[in-house]
């Protein structure tokens, strides 16, 4: 409450002028920015290079001391033209530059992201990488399928040639009572 009647002083305050200037809002700058960059984007166009070619080549066509008797606004040396010329480029400059800067904005908050994209890439791969080697040292542990099936093969045969061993053993006991 104190803070708006020292504001309601400051403003009333006669021995002071008044702030006058207009301050362009955030909403009027980014309008005047897209505003910059179209201007920009058109005068980079052949359409634009072939509309001024038009221009130019006419005002001379018309202005030129040949041909009939007419009334001529800028005589052989084009001044008019000139100023013409210099006062577009006058604008489009700073026009064509603050369009740059917007569009350089814009690229250092993309490059920013795709940064900030590029190191959680990252740090993804390494835990996938840690994860996989972890899963081949525990894999070294476990039983594969081809071990087992070996173990089996063995156990087989080695249960095959018992009931062999047996039955000699049997038959030589045999023999050797008789």
């Amino acid at each position: 409450m104190a803070d708006r009647v020292r504001t309601r002083d400051v403003a009333a305050r006669l021995d002071q002028p008044r702030d006058t200037r207009r301050r362009l809002t955030r909403a009027d700058t980014d309008r005047f920015g897209r505003f910059a960059e179209a201007f920009a984007r058109f005068m980079g166009t052949a359409r634009f290079l072939m509309w001024m070619t038009v221009f130019i080549l006419a005002w001379i066509a018309w202005n030129g001391p040949w041909g009939p008797e007419r009334p001529r606004w800028d005589a052989y040396p084009f001044i008019f033209l000139t100023l013409i010329l210099s006062l577009q480029a006058s604008y489009a400059a700073p026009l064509i530059l603050l369009a740059q800067n917007r569009q350089e904005s814009r690229d250092r908050v993309q490059y920013e992201r795709d940064r900030r994209a590029d190191a959680q890439s990252h740090a993804d791969m390494e835990f996938l990488a840690r994860e996989v080697a972890s899963l081949r040292l525990g894999l070294g542990e476990v039983a594969t399928r081809d071990f087992i099936r070996g173990e089996l093969r063995e156990l087989a045969e080695s249960l095959e040639a018992e009931p062999d061993q047996e039955s000699e053993a049997e038959e030589s006991a045999e023999s050797a009572s008789e």
